[in-house]
C-alpha cells in the first residue's frame, strides 16, 4: 500500500511539472517589467515588408497543414505569415501532457501563389499570429473561423452565422492623448492541446510594450454567440497617463442619427452604432456613435462597471442593404467585468474617418488608481460576441431601438410643415416592460441639455408599430463650434421605465 502511495505521489508530481498556468506567464511578464524595454527586431526581408497587400493575401495557409488536423478535437490553429506591417515574428507554443514544444515556422505549411520568390528569403522567418478554426456553421466543417490574433495585441471572434465586425485588444496606453498611443503586443503564446471532448480553447498570451507588461489567460467557447474569458495581470514599467482595460476598437462611418453628406444606396455603414454601459449602480446608459469633425472624448464616471460595450443594435438587412460587407451580420461585443475594478471611467474615442476601410472608435474603462511598479493590476471579465443585444439588457428597463435626426420643424394650419431653425432627434424606445403598458399609460421623458442647446420640444407618444414609444427632442443649437449634450429616460411618474439616452451632438464649424 504504502508503494502504490508513493507511486501515485511521484506520478503527480511528474504529472504537475508539466503543468503551465497564468502564474507561468506572469513570471514573464514581471520579469519583463522589471528590465528596460527592448523594442522587438524586424526580421523581415525587403521583399515580403514592400508587398502590396494583394501580393500579401496570395499567401494563403494550407488547410492540411492545420494543427490538429488529422485528430478528432473540433479545434485547429492555422497560421499567418509574416508580411507588409506584420514584420515582427511571434513565439506560439504548444501544451500538451508531456511538455511545452514551440511550434516551429516552416513555408512547407504555405501556399505563395504566383508570387516569386527566392528560398533564402524564407529562412529564419517566423508566424505573423494564429487564427483558431471551428466548426461553427456544421458539425462536418472544421475550417469555419472562430478566433484571429494577428498584430499588436488586437483580437477578433465571431459566433455561428457571424461575420467579423469589430476587434478586441490586450491593452489600451494613451488613446487620444497628445503624447501618442502605445500600442502593446502580444509577443508570445502558448495554446493547450485540446481534448477531443473539450469545447473550449484555452490561449495563454504574454504582452510586451514600452511602459506595460501582461500576462493573460484566454479561454474561448465557440456557440451562437461566442465567448472569451480572460484573466489579465498587468504590470507597469513606467508611469503611464492613461491605462485602458478591456478595450474594443469598431467603426462607424454614418447612420440615422448622422446620416452620410452624400447620397449613397446604404442607409448605415458602421460596425457599432453605440457604446452601452451597465454602471455599478444598476444605471443603464446608451450613446449613440458619431462620426466627429474633430477628435472626441467622452468619458463616463463609472465605479464597479457591471460591463460595457460597442454594440451593433439591429440586426435587419434592410438597416445596411449591403451585400457585400453585411454589417447586419457584425456582431456586438460586450465586456462583462467579474469581481469589483473599483473606481474609474469608461471612455469613448471618436476619430473622424473618411471611410470604411478605418477603426475610428475605441471604447476602454480606464482605472482611477494605477498599480505601483511591479505590482500587478489583476482583472477578470467575459466578452461576449452576440447578435441578440436584448439578452444582455435588462428586461424591466426599455433599451433605445433608434436615434434619428431631423431638421427641426412646426406643422402650420395648412399642414405643411415649417422649419424653424432648430434640430430634431427622434429617439424610439422598446422592450418587454413598454409592450406590457397599455397604449393609453402616462409615459414621460425627462430630458436634459446642457448650456450649449436650448430645449424647444419634448414629446413622448405611443408606437403602435414596435409597441413602444417615440421620444422627440427638439433644441436650438447655440454655437456650432461646441459640442452639446443630451441625456433622456422615459418615466412612469417617478419610476424609469427606460435607460439613458445619452447623446453628444459634435460640432460643426
Amino acid at each position: 500500500m504504502a508503494v502504490w502511495l508513493l507511486s501515485c505521489l511521484l506520478t503527480s508530481v511528474a504529472t504537475s511539472a508539466w503543468a503551465f498556468s497564468l502564474d507561468d506567464v506572469e513570471v514573464k511578464a514581471k520579469e519583463l517589467a522589471g528590465r528596460p524595454y527592448v523594442a522587438p527586431q524586424s526580421n523581415l526581408p525587403a521583399v515580403f515588408r514592400e508587398m502590396k497587400f494583394a501580393d500579401y493575401q496570395q499567401i494563403r495557409f494550407r488547410t492540411e497543414k492545420g494543427r490538429w488536423a488529422d485528430e478528432k478535437t473540433p479545434f485547429q490553429l492555422f497560421f499567418y505569415h509574416q508580411g507588409m506591417h506584420f514584420d515582427v515574428p511571434v513565439k506560439i507554443h504548444e501544451i500538451t501532457a508531456t511538455g511545452v514544444d514551440e511550434i516551429d515556422y516552416s513555408p512547407d505549411y504555405f501556399d505563395f501563389g504566383n508570387l516569386q520568390l527566392d528560398p533564402v528569403s524564407l529562412e529564419h522567418l517566423g508566424f505573423a499570429g494564429f487564427k483558431v478554426m471551428y466548426p461553427l456553421n456544421a458539425a462536418d466543417k472544421r475550417d469555419d473561423e472562430l478566433m484571429t490574433l494577428l498584430g499588436a495585441s488586437y483580437f477578433r471572434v465571431i459566433g455561428k452565422g457571424q461575420i467579423y465586425g469589430l476587434s478586441a485588444r490586450g491593452l489600451a496606453i494613451d488613446t487620444a492623448l497628445p503624447s501618442g498611443e502605445e500600442f502593446p503586443r502580444f509577443s508570445e503564446f502558448w495554446i493547450e492541446h485540446p481534448a477531443p471532448d473539450r469545447r473550449n480553447l484555452v490561449i495563454y498570451a504574454l504582452l510586451d510594450s514600452p511602459r506595460a507588461t501582461g500576462a493573460y489567460r484566454m479561454v474561448v467557447t465557440p456557440g451562437k454567440d461566442s465567448t472569451l474569458d480572460v484573466e489579465a495581470k498587468v504590470f507597469l514599467r513606467e508611469n503611464v497617463a492613461k491605462l485602458g482595460i478591456a478595450p474594443l476598437t469598431s467603426m462607424y462611418l454614418f447612420g440615422p442619427n448622422q446620416p452620410s453628406n452624400q447620397p449613397n444606396f446604404r442607409p448605415a455603414i458602421h460596425d457599432s452604432n453605440g457604446l452601452a454601459i451597465h454602471a455599478g449602480n444598476d444605471e443603464r446608459i446608451w450613446r449613440p456613435l458619431n462620426n466627429p469633425r474633430r477628435l472626441a472624448v467622452s468619458t463616463f464616471a463609472v465605479e464597479n462597471p457591471r460591463g460595457f460595450g460597442l454594440m451593433q443594435r439591429g440586426h435587419d438587412f434592410s438597416q445596411y442593404e449591403d451585400l457585400d460587407d453585411r454589417y447586419d451580420l457584425r456582431p456586438s461585443g460586450w465586456v462583462e467585468t467579474r469581481g469589483d475594478w473599483g473606481k474609474g471611467k469608461v471612455e469613448l474615442v471618436e476619430i473622424p474617418t473618411p471611410d470604411e476601410t478605418n477603426d475610428n472608435i475605441v471604447a476602454f474603462w480606464t482605472p482611477d488608481e494605477l498599480p505601483a511598479q511591479g505590482q500587478p493590476l489583476e482583472l477578470a471579465y467575459r466578452l461576449h460576441f452576440t447578435m441578440d443585444e436584448p439578452a444582455l439588457h435588462d428586461p424591466q428597463l426599455a433599451w433605445v431601438k433608434q436615434t434619428r435626426l431631423s431638421i427641426g420643424d412646426v406643422k402650420q394650419p395648412n399642414l405643411i410643415r415649417q422649419p424653424d431653425g432648430s434640430t430634431a432627434y427622434i429617439v424610439d424606445f422598446e422592450g418587454p416592460v413598454l409592450a406590457n403598458l397599455p397604449a393609453d399609460t402616462p409615459v414621460t421623458a425627462q430630458v436634459s441639455v446642457n448650456a450649449n442647446g436650448e430645449l424647444v420640444e419634448n414629446n413622448v407618444r405611443y408606437n403602435p408599430v414596435t409597441e413602444g414609444w417615440r421620444l422627440t427632442v427638439r433644441l436650438k443649437i447655440k454655437d456650432p463650434a461646441q459640442p452639446v449634450e443630451l441625456r433622456a429616460a422615459l418615466m412612469q411618474e417617478d419610476k424609469p421605465l427606460s435607460e439613458t439616452w445619452s447623446y453628444q451632438i459634435p460640432v460643426h464649424d
